[in-house]
């Protein structure tokens, strides 16, 4: 709030804010838009109608998690490692997730045996989290849907500790370089990358568009979006994830996202075809 309210007086005329906690930010943004300064909310929702709100599709992201892992186990016993409680991404990937997932559900294949917040995002919080659902499971864990990949990697350190790891599929979200190495190595089924640098730019020319005089519903790709928990309608731009497996690893070293040393370290010839 300190920095956005010294950007104000500096004279800035636009904002790029990623919000770690959209509530608290509110009043700052508030102030913001009352100075008449456009706020595009980064990749966080910020419930302001006149804060724009680029990101990745992130019901969609949950769907393509919940998709990778319940094709490679349609039936059993789940357990849902979410986000921040406060993030307002967190419950659309779950949202996302359960659409998937609702049906199988209903009809008794798969069966919820834990679900819970990620303080933080933090992958030792998450490692708790998922260690307390082995002990209260006996072990009987057939699928992890984590959220993002430093909560997948919590999820693999609890499940390796038991011996469990690569024999329970594991979705996360981000493209992180660890995580395309859980990939390459088994332990991990599905990441999916939304490519920060596509959105940055994006937020860029939103944001120099939006100092320029355009309107916010005047820019290209604008939709209007609703979904936040207070239901503010705002304008909003959804980039499309893509699903990574070890089956399209190519992709992301293709586009200079991560080195193939690093996809591969340690994985052994023959066992991934991008790393033959």
């Amino acid at each position: 709030m300190t920095d956005i309210e010294s950007q104000i007086s500096q004279g800035a005329t636009a904002l790029i804010v990623l919000a770690q906690d959209s509530d608290a930010i509110g009043p700052a943004v508030a102030s913001a838009v009352a100075e008449g300064i456009p706020v595009v909310g980064y990749d966080r929702l910020i419930e302001n109608k006149d804060a724009f709100y680029p990101t990745f599709d992130n019901k969609e992201v949950g769907r393509l998690q919940a998709k990778a892992v319940f094709a490679a186990a349609p039936k059993g016993n789940y357990v849902f490692i979410k986000g921040s409680g406060t993030d307002p991404n967190a419950d659309f990937l779950f949202a996302g997730q359960q659409e998937v997932l609702k049906a199988a559900i209903a009809a008794g294949d798969i069966k919820s045996v834990g679900e819970a917040y990620t303080d933080g995002w933090l992958p030792q919080n998450a490692q708790k989290n998922m260690e307390q659902f082995l002990t209260s499971n006996s072990n009987k864990v057939d699928a992890v849907v984590a959220s993002n990949d430093g909560t997948a990697g919590g999820a693999i350190a609890a499940l390796t500790a038991q011996g469990l790891a690569g024999a329970v599929p594991v979705s996360g979200q981000d493209g992180d370089h660890a995580a395309l190495n859980h990939i390459a190595l088994g332990t991990q089924t599905v990441s999916i990358w939304k490519d920060p640098r596509e959105l940055g730019k994006k937020a860029a020319e939103i944001a120099v568009a939006l100092a320029g005089g355009t309107a916010l519903d005047k820019i290209d790709g604008t939709t209007k979006f609703s979904g936040g928990p207070k239901k503010v309608e705002e304008n909003a731009l959804f980039l499309a994830p893509v699903a990574i497996t070890k089956d399209n690893l190519n992709v992301v070293i293709d586009a200079g996202w991560v080195s193939k040393d690093v996809v591969c370290q340690g994985v052994p010839a023959g066992k991934v075809a991008v790393c033959n």
